[in-house]
């Protein structure tokens, strides 16, 4: 059972909150309405500098015109523009702040995002699928409390850009649906922020909510968690809420959707999982901001009386804020309805950039960059991603001995798998480890930097071990091969690791090219009625890569990240020769 607080009676929760000193005091006056503006972003994901374009460094503005933007700096100044004249402001984040791209904040275990979001006035966030692509441990203890692990200094509590160490999020962070193995939510579900208007306080609960498939999502894959319907979940914390005598109550979920509009402050056709919640949830919901789909959209829905309330995202990477402007009653703290209103902000480059934040920015930005240098092992060959006739790579080898390595730390694995050329989506494997000097700062013949093993390997995906049977083994192997709708056969090899070799016969019918006798695992043929403990990305294990087969696996345990699993191995190798690509046999 999910244990949850239940208030004993609305004066004993009063009587708790006087005693905190939370508690209004006696109003001086009651307003007609009291105004109240909320702000938001959502799906940061660590971008301190503007984005590139490929990264959502521009967006569809009006009137057909296309705005550049994003970047901290920018973003700090349209903050304080909007917010500016508004005494009753609160800034939030809807979830996927950190866990992000850019190699100098994932090097630094995230937490350049934090400094940044905690100098910028975050007061609290929703949790995203992003923020539990390490731990749940690595959400509550590092990121929140500032606990550190590993080397200091070298794995993480780096030195921030003003000289002190790590200390963690000066804000909050909620989500009533993720739950751990006790049913318990692994943060605070909701909470109270009280405004002021002629001396009385009015409370406002803000509900955190997160993408229901973040446990077995591929970048969040967290096997000991489960995720609760978020209809339900908003339901129970919107009643929780009104029992404490909230009468103003936001929806903050981290999931939403899209819509047919051209630019970011239409709404034409919504759709998406956001949309339909909005349509479900309860009517004590006066406003719900979304994320996760990184969209701009800015839509008033009703909700299931007939009341229209805003449902709003503001895109990613610091493109876009949302500002929700309410109207408070001034007796009774109940929203106004009909006198909200909605607009999504461009965070455009054409303001000054915040001197203050752009100092952040450029000490991070030069942190990578030293990081990037950083030698972590000696090749005296190229590995690359050319394949030979049966598929097989040097590179997409390489992968594969990785994760059979780094599953091995965690216990017992037979073989470890990779993508080479996935049948749907790209592969792990973006760019060749070359012998040849690539003339960036620190670097030299035959020497990996961690930069590149960065850019050569990785999307932010955790190495799962899991098995199969090895009649589920052969299956995955016979799915390399899928016939596509003009009737051609379309190859997407998967390498294995340097313990396995196996031929197939291309001239059988697909589904039908690999024998198990054939496949070699530490020299022992394929057992059919064997269970195999199989190391590969959890984005290839869920089925997200096109093997459907693999999805029929049990008994997961979750390794470290791809980045992170790469970069150690090659620290543990030092020096490493391009093995033969004589894994993988064509006979026909």
């Amino acid at each position: 059972m999910r244990r949850v607080r239940r208030p004993r009676a609305l004066a004993a929760g009063l009587a708790v909150l006087l005693a905190a000193g939370l508690a209004p005091p006696a109003a001086e006056a009651v307003t007609t309405s009291v105004p109240v503006q909320l702000v938001s972003i959502t799906d940061f994901h660590g971008y301190l500098r503007p984005p590139s374009p490929a990264d959502g460094g521009t967006i569809a503005g009006p009137g057909g015109t296309t705005q550049v933007v994003g970047g901290a700096a920018y973003l700090a100044t349209h903050l304080k523009s909007i917010r500016a004249g508004h005494p009753n402001s609160i800034f939030f984040a809807t979830g996927d702040n950190f866990s992000g791209w850019p190699f100098e904040v994932d090097a630094h275990a995230d937490e350049p995002t934090i400094e940044m979001l905690n100098a910028l006035g975050v007061q609290f966030s929703a949790v995203g699928n992003h923020e539990l692509d390490i731990s749940k441990s690595f959400l509550v203890d590092h990121m929140t409390k500032g606990k550190c692990f590993g080397k200091v200094g070298g794995d993480s509590c780096f030195t921030d850009s003003t000289g002190r160490r790590f200390h963690g999020a000066d804000f909050e962070f909620q989500s009533d649906n993720i739950v751990d193995a006790n049913g318990r939510t692994i943060v605070a579900p909701y909470t109270i922020r009280w405004v002021r208007d002629h001396g009385r306080s009015y409370p406002i609960g803000f509900i955190g909510m997160t993408v229901p498939d973040t446990p077995v999502g591929s970048t969040s894959y967290q096997p000991d968690l489960t995720a609760l319907d978020p209809v339900e979940s908003t339901n129970r914390a919107a009643a929780e809420l009104t029992r404490k005598g909230v009468k103003a109550i936001v929806l903050n979920m981290h999931d939403g959707g899209t819509d047919a509009s051209a630019t970011y402050n239409d709404c034409v056709n919504p759709t998406g999982p956001a949309i339909d919640l909005a349509r479900k949830v309860t009517p004590q919901i006066d406003a719900i901001v979304t994320g996760h789909w990184h969209t701009g959209f800015n839509c008033s829905i009703p909700d299931p009386d007939g009341n229209p309330r805003p449902v709003v995202e503001a895109a990613n990477h610091g493109r876009l804020i949302n500002e929700i402007n309410l109207q408070l009653d001034g007796r009774t703290g109940e929203v106004l309805r009909d006198q909200t209103t909605s607009t999504n902000h461009a965070v455009t480059r054409d303001v000054t950039p915040d001197p203050t934040i752009q100092k952040i920015v450029d000490y991070w930005a030069a942190a990578g960059d030293r990081k990037y240098a950083e030698p972590v092992a000696t090749v005296t060959g190229d590995f690359t991603r050319t394949a030979n006739a049966a598929g097989e790579s040097t590179l997409a080898d390489l992968g594969a001995d990785v994760h059979l390595w780094t599953a091995r730390q965690n216990g017992p694995a037979d073989l470890g798998i990779i993508a080479a050329k996935p049948a749907i989506g790209s592969t792990a494997l973006r760019a060749d480890l070359l012998v040849a000097n690539s003339n960036k700062p620190g670097d030299a013949d035959g020497r990996v930097m961690l930069g590149e093993s960065w850019d050569a390997y990785g999307y932010g995906n955790p190495v799962l071990t899991v098995s199969l049977t090895g009649t589920q083994l052969d299956a995955v192997l016979e799915q390399q091969w899928q016939t596509q709708t003009d009737g051609t056969v379309k190859l997407a090899p998967l390498a294995v690791s340097g313990n396995v070799s196996y031929s197939f016969d291309s001239n059988r019918p697909v589904g039908d090219r690999v024998e198990p006798a054939d496949v070699k695992i530490d020299g022992a043929a394929l057992d059919p009625a064997k269970t195999y403990r199989v190391a590969a990305l959890a984005y290839t294990v869920i089925g997200a890569d096109g093997y459907a087969a693999f999805k029929s696996y049990t008994d997961p345990v979750r390794n470290n990240t791809d980045h992170e699993t790469f970069a150690a191995y090659l620290k543990a190798h030092r020096t490493l020769t391009p093995a033969p690509l004589t894994r993988v046999t064509q006979k026909g």
